[in-house]
């Protein structure tokens, strides 16, 4: 448990609500995947009253506050807010890479010196000194484009600004200031077509008087992108003379996922066109590693499709009806009810995600070792089992995929909303999240990185009823609160997705009844198969075996399970 962590129940212990409050929240921005810190703040907001805008992380980076200030300002239009957000932004950021410069200058640990033995000199050591200390200071970069608590940085911090940045521009000041921006982009990004477009477009549009040579990029920038070419010569000058290896890491990462619909293409008539320089595009989604496919045969009779990817608002997404039938459905409910384990999957906790429902699960795994046996009925068992893998080619086969696809986590999971806690809720079955990274909704990023599991790249839920209330499956932008596509699930309906930062998504409260589903997750990668689903096939071959007679395999099933 961290310090944070023990901060806020001492807080709460003390009856100090306001600043169990921050504790919590400032940890809760350096974890966004801590759904049980997410309840606690929510539970400390509705005792002490605390409205959103007065939340306070302690250990934010003021030069990141400000660019979501500026990045909130621009997405509602309002430019001008927007500029002085950004501008506040680099001033901050100037500020912050002089203390973080200095603070390389500190004393160093002579156990870090790799070369040191008996008979050096401390003067022999300090051109490795001198190294080290250049070698933090150009770090600098990365250190602050990364949030307190993060391993993953931000795409990097200046590229972000300057793209957003020389968007509004046009529209509130001039193209001399858009050009400014523009050209301090090129800085990092020499190469960059589209940004070379829109420097020949605002060149442009300016007086004749005007010389476009004149106008340079912006001048802190300016120096600064050459202080950082020079330490990296340095550097590598080094590493060369006193025998160490050394990569330059590239510090300069495109802003990703840029919808250029209004970019100025080269060789066009811009006269009197309605064109507004670079665009960053609005919420860009994560890019996902593969090609993008989907509409592939859904290889079953009696399947319905529903909606695709456009019709849901997203990127990889598909909802089918008709997977399983009334009586599969009634006979996975009943099996449920036989082999369900309180808190299966968290560690026992009975309510892992809200404390308003009760969480249970179970493993195709422990089904069939139940149906061996025979606490409930083996057919029933091995229904999950065929059920699941029904599930895995469809999911494969829609989207298309070039390769196995593979399970990673099978899991049969029941929520049931607890009487006399419905009152007044206002927190979801599952809080907002994706499966296979680390939703940040203030950075607006899902960073791929532990406790995520990062192998993921398929999900899918198969629900088998609908006899509850509430508990709809939603889909929303990466801010967590904007709802872009809401299901009801119903016997035989499953929904499947991508399990990237481009899919987040969550349950609302389930209020009344039981609502049961088959969850499933899926890797590309066989070195991440899930170890049960292993031994369940195992299981099934030798039963498969035994039911013709055969006992080649000499296994017994009950070693498996």
């Amino acid at each position: 448990m961290s310090g944070l962590e023990i901060w806020q129940f001492i807080f709460f212990e003390l009856n100090q609500l306001e600043k169990a409050v921050e504790a919590g929240h400032t940890f809760f921005m350096a974890n966004p995947e801590h759904m049980e810190m997410q309840q606690n703040i929510e539970n400390y907001r509705t005792m002490a009253g605390v409205e959103e805008s007065q939340l306070v992380d302690r250990e934010a980076r003021p030069h990141l506050e400000s660019y979501s200030a500026g990045v909130k300002h621009y997405e509602a239009d309002d430019f001008e807010l927007a500029i002085k957000y950004f501008e506040q932004a680099l001033r901050e950021y100037f500020n912050e890479d002089t203390e973080c410069r200095v603070l390389c200058e500190g004393l160093r640990d002579l156990k870090n010196f790799e070369f040191l033995v008996d008979g050096l000199t401390v003067g022999s050591c300090l051109p490795d000194h001198y190294v080290q200390v250049l070698v933090c200071q150009h770090e600098c970069v990365r250190e602050l484009a990364t949030r307190p608590g993060r391993l993953s940085r931000l795409r990097t911090f200046f590229p972000c600004i300057m793209t957003t940045y020389s968007l509004p521009t046009i529209e509130v000041f001039t193209a001399v200031l858009n050009l400014w921006c523009a050209k301090a982009y090129l800085l990092l990004h020499p190469d960059d077509e589209d940004v070379l477009d829109n420097v020949d477009y605002y060149e442009s549009l300016l007086d004749d008087s005007m010389d476009p040579a004149s106008i340079e990029a912006r001048e802190d920038l300016a120096v600064f992108v050459k202080r950082h070419k020079l330490e990296s010569e340095l550097i590598k000058s080094a590493a060369e003379g006193l025998g160490f290896s050394y990569t330059e890491p590239n510090y300069w990462i495109r802003y990703g996922g840029r919808q250029d619909e209004n970019r100025v293409p080269s060789g066009v008539n811009v006269e009197g066109a309605e064109v507004h320089g670079l665009s960053v595009g609005k919420k860009p989604s994560p890019k996902i590693d593969r090609d993008l496919r989907e509409g592939g045969p859904l290889i079953y009779e009696n399947i319905t499709f529903v909606y695709n990817s456009e019709q849901l608002n997203g990127t990889q997404r598909v909802l089918l009806d008709n997977v399983l039938s009334e009586d599969q459905c009634r006979e996975l409910h009943s099996v449920a009810n036989g082999i369900m384990i309180v808190g299966d999957g968290y560690r026992g906790k009975t309510s892992p995600h809200t404390p308003n429902e009760k969480f249970e699960g179970a493993t195709v795994l422990k089904a069939l070792k139940f149906g061996y046996e025979g606490r409930v009925p083996l057919k029933s068992a091995r229904l999950f089992y065929d059920i699941s893998e029904k599930a895995r080619k469809i999911v494969e086969s829609y989207f298309m995929l070039n390769s196995t696809l593979y399970f990673s986590y099978t899991h049969m999971v029941c929520r049931t909303a607890l009487s006399g806690q419905q009152d007044r809720r206002n927190d979801l079955s599952h809080p907002i999240h994706a499966d296979n990274c680390l939703l940040d909704p203030e950075a607006n990023e899902c960073w791929k990185e532990p406790p995520a599991y990062t192998f993921r790249d398929y999900s899918a839920l198969l629900y088998m009823n609908d006899d509850f209330e509430g508990g709809e499956f939603i889909f929303t932008e990466m801010d967590a609160k904007t709802v872009t596509a809401s299901i009801k699930p119903k016997c035989g309906r499953m929904i499947s997705f991508s399990s990237g930062g481009e899919n987040p998504h969550g349950v609302k409260a389930v209020t009344k009844g039981q609502r049961c589903a088959v969850a499933l997750w899926f890797t590309l990668d066989p070195i991440y198969r899930e170890l049960e689903r292993i031994k369940a096939d195992e299981v099934i071959a030798i039963l498969d075996q035994e039911q013709q007679g055969k006992h080649e395999l000499n296994i017994n099933p009950k070693d498996e399970l």
